[in-house]
Order: structure tokens, then sequence, then C-alpha cells
């Protein structure tokens, strides 16, 4: 962690003086689409943190190119980053207080588990400081370019989208109901709270850029990883964010 933040501090001063010497500066935007899972963090897997699989959002944001030279670059960018995962089908989440009665005192399991769709849908804002190298592809107007560098972000928003239908078991495999039959898993919950504001992490993208005049239009695919647990709780167990981004884009050529 104090390698990275030394790293990001670096990262900010040369920014901050680099458009003295700066050949010029470009301001754009992108945008397209986020998927995002979460990963559980080693050694500290539950039956509440495993399982997820991948989920669709949005990805866009507004940045500052710094052009050094033909070939480096520094990148700033402010970006909304939809980030998560979701479970479908048989899956656990923790008893509820209500339920524990149904129990011998001290015997109420952590977990219940139903058959059930899941979706915990988070929503950064991150602020990645990439250093990019580019090459122009023979004496076309194509230019391939890659970026990496670490990001900060705060979580704007998160929540627990559920649905569907089940009967409760007291089992992971099933064979053992609770009375009562199928019960509505038909809710919105907002769990911001129960999770950490911030992150750090790393990110990098892939790309081609189409010189139009004095701007670039752009695709590029890329990703980001979240270093921290983003969990409170530690009954929630640990889990780290982390997205595969494509975007497309355009900038533009604000001075020399």
């Amino acid at each position: 962690m104090k390698t990275l933040t030394l790293y990001l501090t670096g990262i900010c001063l040369m920014c901050f003086f680099t458009d003295v010497k700066a050949q010029s500066l470009y301001l754009g935007v992108r945008g397209g689409l986020s998927i995002p899972n979460l990963t559980a963090g080693s050694g500290y897997q539950n039956p509440l943190n495993t399982g997820y699989s991948s989920r669709l959002g949005p990805d866009a944001g507004i940045f500052a190119e710094y052009k050094i030279s033909k070939l480096f670059s520094f990148e700033t960018m402010l970006q909304y980053s939809s980030q998560g995962g979701k479970k479908n089908g048989f899956q656990a989440f923790t008893t509820p207080t209500e339920m524990v009665v149904m129990f011998p005192p001290d015997q109420a399991p952590a977990y219940l588990y139903a058959d059930y769709k899941s979706e915990a849908k988070m929503n950064y804002l991150m602020l990645p400081i990439l250093a990019k190298f580019g090459w122009n592809i023979s004496r076309t107007p194509l230019h391939l370019y890659v970026g990496v560098g670490p990001f900060t972000s705060y979580l704007i928003n998160a929540s627990q989208v559920t649905s569907g239908q089940s009967q409760f078991f007291v089992d992971a495999a099933g064979q053992q109901p609770l009375p009562g039959g199928a019960q509505s898993f038909d809710a919105t919950t907002d769990i911001k709270d129960q999770l950490h504001r911030f992150n750090v992490g790393i990110e990098g993208n892939l790309g081609f850029s189409y010189r139009i005049g004095a701007g670039n239009i752009f695709i590029e695919g890329g990703g980001n990883y979240g270093l921290l647990n983003i969990q409170k709780n530690a009954v929630d167990g640990k889990n780290n964010t982390g997205a595969a981004t494509i975007d497309v884009g355009y900038s533009f050529l604000f001075g020399k």
C-alpha cells in the first residue's frame, strides 16, 4: 500500500507539471460497457462471497491527455464505473433473525439456502492516472496505444437486487427443506452502508485511435481491479471489485 501511495503521488505531481513541457493537451469523452465481477479474497471464502458471475453495466468518463512526445503521454480521467456481480440459482443467504427461533438454542445455522436470482450493483467514481505509450501505424492516421496506472475510487451507491420464489433449505445440497413453502425474494436492498467508501487499484487499456483533423476517434478495451476488500463486516467475507471494459470515444486538441 505504501508503494502504491508513493507511486500515485509521484504520478500526480508529474501530471501537475506536465502542461509546462507537453507538446499538446487533448480533452475527450468516452463511453461503453463495463463487465464487472466480484472475486473472493484468498483465505476468506464463505458461501456469501463466492459463486459470483459477471454482470453488465455502463462505463463512461471525461479525460485530459498530456502529450509529452509522439510516443508517450499522461492521462487523467474522471470515470463512472459499474461494478458488482450476480448469482443465479441455488445459493446461500444469512439466516434471518426472525427464523433463528425455529431452531434449538444455539443451533441455528449461519446460512440458509434457496433457488433465486441475486445481483450486487455498485457504482463508483474513479480517478485513474495512466501512463500511455503509443505507436503510429506506418504513415496512416491509425495509432496503437497502451495505458496503465493506479486509480482511486469512491462508492456512489450500492444495492442488492433479488428476485424469484423458492423454499428455504438448511443444507447446501437442498435436501433439508424448512416448513412454510415457497417464499418471495423480490426486493431491492440498499447495501451502501455495508461497504467501504474508498478503494484503490490498477487500471489498464489497449486501443486504436484514428486521427481526424485536430481530433481522434478511438476504441479501446481494458479493465480495472480494486486492491482493497470492499466489505465492512467480517461475516460477509472479503471481495474485490474488478471489471473488463469496452469503450469508444473522441478527443480533441485543446492547445499546444
